[in-house]
């Protein structure tokens, strides 16, 4: 099948990534690194729920791949680990926040999620991206055009290294991102699913061929991304079937954007496997950035906070700046 990738064929920039951050804990734990500064085990432990053999391994994942830094302390006449998020991590911020934007817009939940805070101009406000190359903004799916060269979808989809698990108090959580993100972002197949639709991919058996994915599998995945609105069924039956984005689907765009201009700066996969996107209006590769919508100035990550609602209705701000090192975190 054209989907299939050749017997151990290195993955492409996105699929390494994907190995990197799909992971619901891995996501949750580097949010909560931003958010909350979080940088111990125990805080992260009782932060998440997440039992300690799970973060061990989670957290040593994420050293090996270079997006935590390990940093002795002494605390009681002992010497313990905290991890500080490194360069790379950090430049993850934007897609942090355009998740939170697309779960605001399009995802109800029970808790409602924390209020971005522009400190610029010190307005409650959401979010769009601009174009870095000509300035434009915003910029949706539909202003670009999104080519792949040689990869095979397979090279994206690479099996990931953990098996899928739901976190029982997430849809209570304000700080936490709903399931159906996971869905789209953590799931091997359901992220390259999306990356062939967003690349005009419709009909099922193109999909399939595309994918190198049992038609099982792709029913399941369609099936399921029509439940959640992000796909909606067109005309004919069973391989004859197509299948759009809806505009819910669409929106998820600005999280594809921010993690193929991440993957592919920090990351390399055989030659010919990138994949490009194009800003129509100026004809140059789309490097996204994120824009305030109350005051139109670019976002920069120091100039980011959130504020969630605590007792009494008062507004709790978290902290602004993220894990660097001692002297940001105090």
């Amino acid at each position: 099948m054209a989907g299939r990738a050749a017997p151990g064929a290195q993955p492409s920039a996105i699929g390494q990534a994907l190995l990197a951050i799909g992971d619901q804990w891995t996501l949750l734990i580097l949010q909560r690194a931003f958010l909350l500064r979080v940088r111990r085990f125990a805080d992260w432990r009782d932060e998440l729920g997440v039992s300690e053999s799970v973060l061990a391994n989670r957290l040593k994942e994420l050293v090996a791949g270079g997006l935590l830094s390990p940093s002795p302390y002494r605390e009681e006449g002992r010497t313990r680990t905290e991890y500080l998020l490194t360069e790379q991590a950090r430049e993850l911020w934007p897609l942090l926040v355009a998740v939170w934007s697309w779960e605001r817009a399009w995802v109800p939940r029970r808790a409602g999620l924390p209020e971005l805070i522009h400190e610029t101009c010190g307005e409650r406000t959401d979010v769009e991206i601009g174009c870095t190359s000509c300035g434009l903004a915003p910029v949706t799916a539909r202003d670009t055009v999104t080519e792949r060269g040689a990869a095979t979808f397979a090279q994206v989809a690479v099996p990931r290294l953990h098996r899928k698990t739901v976190r029982v108090k997430g849809e209570d959580d304000p700080l936490s991102y709903f399931p159906e993100t996971f869905e789209l972002l953590g799931d091997r197949w359901g992220t390259v699913l999306l990356a062939a639709a967003l690349l005009g991919v419709q009909r099922f058996v193109d999909l399939q061929s595309g994918l190198g994915v049992a038609p099982s599998v792709l029913s399941s995945r369609l099936r399921r991304f029509t439940e959640l609105g992000v796909l909606t069924a067109g005309g004919g039956q069973g391989r004859r079937s197509s299948y759009r984005l809806t505009d819910k689907g669409i929106a998820f765009f600005d999280v594809f954007a921010f993690l193929v201009d991440w993957a592919q700066r920090w990351y390399t996969g055989p030659p010919g496997t990138d994949l490009r996107i194009v800003h129509r209006a100026c004809g140059e590769p789309f490097r996204p950035y994120l824009r305030c919508r109350s005051c139109g100035k670019a976002l920069e990550r120091t100039s980011v906070t959130f504020a969630v609602a605590g007792a009494g209705g008062l507004i709790q701000r978290l902290p602004r700046r993220d894990v660097e090192g001692a002297a940001a975190t105090g």
